[in-house]
């Protein structure tokens, strides 16, 4: 599966770590940055409706929301069409993916299509915070016969409506973003999936939970040390199975938090210059973190650049793939 086009869109609300102390809740700057090391996130909540109802209702967040899930995707979604050459005419299959969706029907695609004027066959494929790489992997599974010339990948999150503002616990870790990638099976593009893998173990499914109605929760120690062990088999798999000597392979896991990632990058030997993040200014925001990394480095990526992606995320549910930039991706 050939990849033409990247894009990513974080709303413009910031919900810095001085705000959250200024919530009285318990957490400060060094509280958050010793546990995290995270310093911002985004949010579609005002941030006077975050101090004045620490989101105690989370139907009212609806309401009070300045982007839908389908418009945080859609602006992610024009950015890989730009950059892809294409126009929304040209998609010929649109997939989507969510944490905590808007509607449980229609799917999201529908909504994001809608936006965009697309008149093509739209569906959801949801994994929690690996809906995006899972997506990928249900692609490249498929007959690229049986595929359109142009698909287009999105993913919408907004957590932040998930989070009750008096936990500390779940307050510094989440924010908003949208992501979407244009693939085609037969025209080539900046880079290529060379392989994509996705397992789960459902034993787990209730470590991590976003009930339908009701707030985001973890077992967050739990869940911190399975996210490390299965990040780090998963890069180490890649890195056995398609490194290449005289191609650098760069390591983009799920943006949790930071501190998780120095650990995955400390137990695989990453040094920091192939180690990329985005977690400490924008937070973990699910199925979109570890793309819209790729998506802000873009024009940075070159010909002979590998990149080992990797997700975990509820289920429990763990995935990856590897994208190869350059001559070779064609």
């Amino acid at each position: 599966m050939n990849l033409l086009g990247f894009g990513h869109f974080h709303p413009e609300n910031e919900i810095t770590n001085s705000f959250l102390e200024s919530l009285d809740i318990g957490t400060s700057e060094q509280w958050i940055m010793e546990r995290v090391g995270i310093r911002s996130r985004r949010t579609v909540l005002s941030l006077d409706y975050l101090r004045e109802t620490r989101n105690c209702e989370t139907r009212a967040s609806v309401e009070a929301a300045q982007y839908t899930n389908a418009e945080l995707g859609a602006r992610a979604a024009q950015l890989a069409l730009e950059r892809a050459g294409i126009t929304a005419a040209d998609v010929g299959l649109v997939v989507g993916g969510s944490c905590a969706p808007d509607t449980a029907s229609p799917a999201e695609a529908c909504n994001l299509s809608r936006l965009l004027e697309i008149e093509a066959p739209s569906l959801d494929v949801n994994s929690a915070c690996t809906s995006f790489l899972a997506g990928m992997r249900v692609l490249d599974m498929m007959k690229p016969e049986s595929l359109p010339d142009y698909i287009l990948l999105v993913a919408m999150e907004s957590m932040t409506r998930t989070v009750d503002y008096s936990d500390r616990s779940a307050a510094v870790l989440w924010g908003d973003a949208g992501l979407a990638a244009v693939l085609s099976p037969r025209h080539s593009g900046r880079a290529r999936v060379v392989q994509s893998r996705l397992e789960s173990s459902p034993a787990g499914n209730d470590k991590v939970l976003i009930p339908r109605e009701g707030y985001f929760a973890q077992e967050g120690r739990t869940v911190q040390m399975f996210a490390i062990k299965k990040t780090a088999r998963l890069y180490r798999a890649i890195k056995e199975e398609q490194c290449e000597s005289d191609r650098p392979l760069h390591f983009i896991g799920h943006q949790a938090n930071l501190r998780m990632l120095e650990a995955v990058c400390k137990r695989c030997d990453i040094p920091p210059e192939l180690h990329h993040s985005n977690a400490e200014f924008y937070g973990n925001t699910g199925a979109a973190s570890s793309g819209s990394v790729i998506s802000q480095e873009w024009d940075k990526w070159g010909a002979q650049d590998d990149l080992a992606v990797v997700g975990v995320g509820s289920g429990l549910t763990w995935s990856s793939y590897l994208l190869r930039f350059g001559s070779d991706a064609s």
